[in-house]
């Protein structure tokens, strides 16, 4: 499969991409720039807002509109719009962020932390432990805790059509399945299925219709890992940056992989070198994804 790049973004952390089917538009944040993106695929017009603080994730809404995951809070969005809280997370704990979030096929929100890794004008900021927790939001807003403060850099929430969930820790190089039971919602019997793989580590990921998972190895990574729900390896992308972050499948038949990337920590240097680190890329005919739930 060729990598291609789309659209040249210099995204210094690329994150969450979706694809709106409505719109025939990719969206996703720039978590280290302060800014969501939207790209119309067919000539690709492309807009930018400026967001109050970081922007860890984004997703659709049914009544129109976004659900976006901050630093601290996650708001409701609408383009040109401002950001209405809607629900905050770990207020007890000051030291942490979100990072992941994602729609869930029920309609919740689904949102994880970490020990924040970014000081207050986007440089790096050292970590020294795991903090992390996934939590869920439901269209009511409440707030319910889904597993203990124990992860390091939380990425990738995928819900398979036999209820597993599938969910990464970036700092353990570690991918886990989950029992998720989608009466009681939530999640259990935790089992590591990709462990140690040798090209990077995971970052976030999409599912595809067949319920294999989409692994963008991030730090050097330079590729999207496809596994298959049991974590066997059934394919690697190879790409042009060594960042790739998130990815989602879009196009009018659902059939092209997006990838985003990032150039966090990388010197004047490398990035002189490498002037396609940041970039959105696109992966052609590399099988067929699903439709974005939606929240509400």
């Amino acid at each position: 499969m060729q990598a291609d790049i789309f659209f040249e973004a210099r995204d210094v952390v690329g994150e969450s991409i979706i694809w709106s089917s409505q719109e025939k538009a990719l969206y996703w944040v720039d978590i280290g720039g302060k800014r969501i993106h939207r790209l119309e695929i067919a000539d690709r017009r492309h807009d930018i807002w400026v967001t109050p603080d970081f922007p860890t994730s984004i997703g659709l809404r049914k009544d129109r509109g976004f659900i976006v995951g901050l630093r601290r809070e996650v708001c409701f969005w609408q383009p040109d719009g401002r950001f209405e809280i809607f629900a905050a997370i770990e207020n007890d704990l000051p030291d942490n962020r979100l990072n992941e979030g994602r729609v869930a096929p029920d309609g919740s929100f689904w949102v994880s932390t970490m020990q924040s890794n970014l000081n207050a004008d986007g440089s790096p900021k050292d970590m020294d432990r795991a903090s992390g927790a996934i939590y869920r939001i439901d269209p009511s807003g409440e707030v319910t805790q889904l597993t203990p403060n124990e992860y390091g850099i939380t990425n990738t929430m995928g819900w398979t059509r036999d209820n597993r969930f599938l969910f990464a820790d970036t700092l353990a190089n570690a991918i886990y399945c989950f029992s998720y039971d989608p009466n009681a919602k939530a999640i259990s019997k935790r089992r590591t299925i990709v462990e140690s793989f040798a090209r990077g580590l995971p970052d976030g990921s999409c599912l595809d219709a067949d319920d294999n998972l989409w692994n963008c190895r991030v730090v050097g990574g330079s590729a999207v890992a496809k596994f298959n729900a049991d974590g066997s390896l059934l394919d690697l992308v190879e790409l042009p940056v060594s960042w790739p972050t998130s990815c989602t499948f879009g196009g009018n038949d659902l059939t092209t992989l997006y990838v985003t990337s990032a150039r966090f920590t990388m010197t004047p240097g490398h990035l002189a070198a490498h002037p396609q680190e940041g970039s959105l890329l696109a992966v052609e005919h590399a099988g067929r994804g699903v439709l974005e739930s939606q929240f509400g």
